[in-house]
């Protein structure tokens, strides 16, 4: 039963480092796009 509880508490945490990672990724490729987006329209002008 302990074991059962030590894998539980494991799993739960490594889903959410893992759901926290997703979302920094997130946003780091929203940011990059921003950045592709003003160099594009500063090339327009």
């Amino acid at each position: 039963m302990r074991k059962l509880i030590v894998l539980t508490a494991a799993a739960a945490a490594l889903l959410v480092a893992g759901c926290n990672t997703v979302s920094g990724l997130g946003k780091d490729a929203q940011a990059a796009g921003r950045a592709v987006t003003g160099a594009a329209e500063d090339a327009k002008r």
